[in-house]
């Protein structure tokens, strides 16, 4: 099993924002930063792939 490596988006900033970060160790699984003991999200990785595509697309506005 991997040990979990936890980046935070590019796009978060330190002033309490909307904060997603990833685990680089295990691509798929996103958590809020303001709450790094709370649940953690897990996708497979095509799936992850497919949002993170789409949000690159400005597919959501």
């Amino acid at each position: 099993m991997r040990e979990t490596q936890w980046r935070s988006s590019s796009y978060s900033n330190a002033e309490g924002g909307n904060c997603v970060e990833v685990d680089d160790a295990s691509p798929g699984r996103v958590r809020d930063s303001k709450d790094p003991d709370g649940p953690a999200l897990a996708f497979t990785p095509a799936a992850w792939q497919s949002f993170v595509t789409a949000v690159r697309a400005g597919e959501f506005g």
